[in-house]
Parts: C-alpha cells; structure tokens; sequence
C-alpha cells in the first residue's frame, strides 16, 4: 500500500467529521463557548484600557494632582486606607496662595464639590455634584463646551461670583428634555443660575465619576453652598511635561510644612494611569483564566468523542491496517480530526465573540485585538492536539486481527 500523503488524510478526516454534523457541532460548543467568552472579556478590558488612557491624553502629561489622603501604597497600588489617616479639613485658600508664591510658571487650580438639588421648570435632580473652581479649571481639565453650546464662566463672573453654571451633558438633558438647556435657567440650592454653556458627552473613566452628570460653577458659589471654604483637591499645569517631577516636589515641600506625609498625595497622570492599568490588566487576566476554563471542558468534550468515534470504527481501522495501512498514518488522521473540531469551534467563537464585542461597544469601550484573536485560536488549536492524541494512539495501537474481529 502507498503511503497515503497529508491531504489524503486531511481530506479523509474532513470526509469523517461530515458525516455527523450533529455530533460535530454538539462536540465543538465547548470551544466555541470559551473562545468566545476569552475574546469578549479580553475586548472589553482592552477596551477600557484605551478609553482611560484617552480620558488622561485629554487633561495632558504636563498634569499635576494634589489630593487629600494617602491614595497609593509603597508598591505603586492604589492604598486600601486601612489607617485612615486622612486630613479632616481638606485644602484651604492658604495652602493655594502658599504654592502659588513658593511654584512659578505654573497654573493652580482649587477644586471644591457639593451634592445639591437641582431643579429646572419641571424637573428635580437630587444629590447633583457641582464642581466649583475658578475660570482656569475648564481649560485646564478639558471641560471645554464646544462651538455652539455655550462658553464657560470667566474670570470677571468668577470673581463677582455670578449665577452661571454649565451643565454636564446628561445632567441638561435630564433637566431640558424637550430642549436645549443653554441660556435657560435653573435653580440651585434655592439660587436661580444662568445655564451658558453645555458639555459634550465625556463619560466616565474606570471607578471614576460620570462627568456628564455633573455641573459647574464659579467656586465662591459652592463656598457659599456648603458654608465654608474648603477645597478637595488641586489641579496644577506644569509649562511642560519635563517640569513635573521638580513641581511634584516642590509642591511636597510646601504642603509638608503644614500636613504629615500621609495627609495628602502629590500624583500625575501617569501614576494614576498606571495604577489603574495595572488592575484592569490583572482584572482581564482573571476573568479570562475562568472563561478558558471551559476551553478545558470542550477539550475534554472532543477527546471524549473522539475515544468514541474510534470505538465505532474499530473495523474500519482494522481493515486499513490489514490491507498495509501505517500505524502512524492512522495516529496522525484522528489527530487532525480533532484539530479540526477545536478549530471549527475556534473560528466560530472568534466570529462570534467579534460580533459579541461590536454590539458591547455600542454601550461600553470595548476593542478586540489581533492578540486576543491569535491567541484564542492557538489556544483551541493546542486543546484539539492535547487532547487529540489519546484517542489518536488508541486508534494507532489497535491489532488488525482483533479490530476486524470487533462487533
């Protein structure tokens, strides 16, 4: 007999997998569902991977941030706060004017925030954050309206402490439904404002808040809202993102004449960025872990099938292996059966965890990559010869006289 060459048994194997098509599909579900599910997860955590890192190209790398509170730990994590030690008073008008006189070229910027009620002529919000600052904050943070919806407060209405207020874009759209809310009033705190200007959609980034729900106004107006002058937190823009490391110093040095270290946190970008990355990248990891879980279980779907495809063609096999049939030729055909399967369920787990993914995107970040495609592949691949080869040997290893014998 001729040694039959690969695409005999390649053809041979699709011509066995064909015949049952039922028992094909049913056989490769447990792929499809794993591949599927890694594709899903790993496009979702990619997703927002991007999104955030896009939410902090916005505020720029020449960015500093000065909070209350000890936010990250000494391995770079975000802090559990197990101690508690957090400043009870937040920042104050001084601590701006002491680093405005001790950090030159820079621009800072006092961030205060109260939850009030707000109300247009039909509708009530409660609990509504409005982030007061001064006029910089709105260039300074990118909560720029853009042309058409208005403009935000300057420093002249800062500084009168005029009743304007722009408005997130969900938060004018809950409290103007049927319009546009610029140029409309709108009550807070039981104080009439001025809506002059309107936000685009931003969203909100990992763990972070929507700012689409949120207002702003000038900052004597929340000072006035919540009765004292406290600030939660400072934004500071460098003139370059190579002057950030000498700010956070210098900023360090200035606060730690009035608070312990662990009253507050000196942070850019980056930090927070990398932080945050870290998580959702362990936070992937996990989530895919578990979804290959039942990459396994197809697995052991396929050799289970495969054990029995062998069992009901016993006298096939007996006959090929009379009539001169090499033990290796037959190995290698259900070997490639089994690849076959995975890779059935492979392909179509990659096609529907990218339909899967372009529907989540309509709603939440979500982007598959060509990583997570290779890689959901090459792993249905490996599960289909893994888990191929029991049922391949046993097919190999059987004597002619008693599988020809088999009833």
């Amino acid at each position: 007999m001729l040694k039959p060459s690969l695409n005999d048994l390649i053809n041979s194997s699709f011509k066995s997998i064909l015949k049952n098509k039922g028992r094909t599909a049913l056989t490769s579900l447990g792929i499809i569902i794993g591949v599927t599910s890694v594709i899903l997860l790993t496009s979702i955590g990619n997703g927002l991977q991007i999104y955030i890192n896009q939410q902090f190209e916005s505020l720029g790398s020449n960015t500093v941030f000065v909070a209350p509170g000890k936010i990250f730990n000494d391995k770079g994590g975000f802090n559990n706060n197990e101690s508690g030690r957090f400043i009870s008073t937040s920042f104050t008008q001084d601590d701006v004017t002491a680093l405005k006189r001790s950090i030159k070229n820079t621009t800072i910027v006092p961030v205060t925030i109260s939850q009030v009620e707000v109300k247009s002529n039909k509708i009530t919000k409660n609990d509504v954050t409005i982030v007061g600052s001064t006029y910089q904050y709105a260039a300074s943070a990118n909560y720029l309206p853009s042309s058409g919806n208005g403009r935000t407060f300057n420093k002249e209405e800062e500084d009168k402490k005029a009743n304007v207020i722009v408005l997130g874009h969900t938060l004018a759209k809950d409290l103007f439904p049927s319009g546009s809310a610029l140029g409309k009033k709108v009550i807070v705190k039981g104080k009439t404002m001025k809506v002059i200007g309107v936000l685009d959609k931003k969203g909100g980034s990992f763990g972070g808040p929507d700012v689409d729900q949120y207002g702003f106004a000038p900052i004597g107006i929340i000072f006035d809202f919540v009765g004292n002058q406290k600030i939660n937190q400072m934004l500071i823009k460098t003139q370059d993102k190579t002057d950030v490391p000498q700010t956070k110093i210098d900023i360090t040095k200035v606060l730690l004449k009035k608070y312990d270290k662990d009253a507050f946190t000196v942070f850019d970008s980056s930090q927070l960025l990398s932080s945050i990355n870290a998580i959702i990248g362990t936070l992937t990891i996990a989530l895919s872990g578990i979804a290959a879980i039942s990459l396994v279980v197809g697995g052991i779907g396929i050799m289970n099938i495969m054990l029995v495809t062998v069992t009901e063609r016993t006298r096939e096999i007996g006959l090929r292996k009379a009539i001169g049939a090499y033990p290796r030729a037959i190995l290698i055909q259900f070997l490639i059966e089994a690849i076959i399967l995975s890779s059935i369920g492979g392909v179509v787990g990659i096609l529907l965890g990218a339909l899967g993914t372009w529907g989540i995107s309509q709603f939440f970040p979500a982007q598959i990559t060509v990583g997570s495609i290779s890689i959901a592949f090459g792993v249905s691949f490996a599960v289909g010869v893994i888990f191929g080869v029991a049922p391949a040997r046993k097919a190999s290893m059987l004597s002619p006289i008693e599988a020809l014998r088999y009833e």
